[in-house]
């Protein structure tokens, strides 16, 4: 099932390999990197440009000097000051990295109401349940989601990371984005998605010690463990939901992030490298 831990041997030996990097204390992190551009024939995104991660709280002094060595120099935060507060983890200080927040969701977002019904939703496990979240960050995540662009718009030779708590459905909709809006085919951006299962398997415990303080799932542990979904299916949906409701990503940036055409036409040509 889904929800049942991973062979630990598989989780160690997918986690050595490419999209996944190495970070010391910090979980989930891949490179978005050498994605092949269906749009863009005998171009693929960028290597060591844009990385995507759980939150970075925790990152060692190893982990420092790593996230240096990848030519990493800002970091966004994409979560919101509630969740910082309620799991102790604030933001690291980096030398040489600026660390920003851009948090997709405010404050008045986290009201006791809008979390219940934000967690009944996860608890559920179902593709709509999802698509309904989903609408949620990009209704509200427009202006998060604008910092990183205009990042890649403007400082493309500068290698940044972006991440929420868990590293998958706000860092994971931030990514479809960019790899759409790269031309990379559906099938290879709900395969990215996916891999949150195996990255996010390290620090299981931790999740489910922290899901543990919220009624719901402190008496729920099959609802708990839906969190962990990351299914292919939620990620096909999601890009369809892109394209209806929100005219697809070009749509969506102009109306939600409001950049231009001339704004879009740069970043993507800023994502892209010829082949190897």
């Amino acid at each position: 099932m889904e929800i049942e831990p991973l062979d630990p041997v598989y989780v160690r030996e997918r986690l050595s390999r490419p999209p996944f990097v190495q970070i010391p204390g910090v979980a989930n992190v891949r490179d978005l990197g050498s994605y092949h551009s269906v749009t863009h024939p005998g171009s693929m995104t960028r290597p060591r440009m844009l990385f995507r991660s759980a939150e970075i709280s925790a990152i060692t002094e190893e982990g420092k000097v790593k996230l240096k060595e990848l030519g990493i120099s800002v970091v966004y935060d994409l979560r919101s000051d509630t969740e910082i507060e309620r799991y102790e983890s604030p933001m690291p200080e980096i030398e040489d990295v600026e660390v920003l927040r851009v948090p997709v969701f405010k404050t008045e977002d986290y009201s006791p109401e809008m979390m219940a019904k934000r967690f009944a939703l996860y608890a559920s496990g179902k593709t709509e349940a999802f698509m309904e979240l989903y609408s949620q960050i990009l209704d509200h995540g427009g202006l998060a989601f604008g910092v990183i662009l205009r990042h890649v718009r403007d400082s493309p030779n500068e290698g940044l990371l972006f991440h929420c708590t868990a590293g998958k459905d706000r860092t994971g909709i931030a990514a479809a984005l960019l790899l759409k809006l790269a031309g990379v085919e559906d099938n290879e951006i709900a395969e990215d998605y996916a891999l949150t299962r195996v990255g996010r398997e390290p620090a299981r415990q931790k999740v489910m010690t922290r899901l543990s303080q919220i009624p719901m799932f402190a008496t729920n542990t099959e609802a708990a463990l839906n969190m962990f979904t990351c299914r292919r299916e939620v990620m096909f949906a999601f890009l369809a939901l892109l394209k209806d409701r929100y005219g697809g990503v070009e749509g969506y940036l102009r109306d939600y992030v409001h950049l231009s055409d001339d704004d879009i036409h740069v970043i993507r040509r800023n994502l892209l490298a010829p082949e190897k």
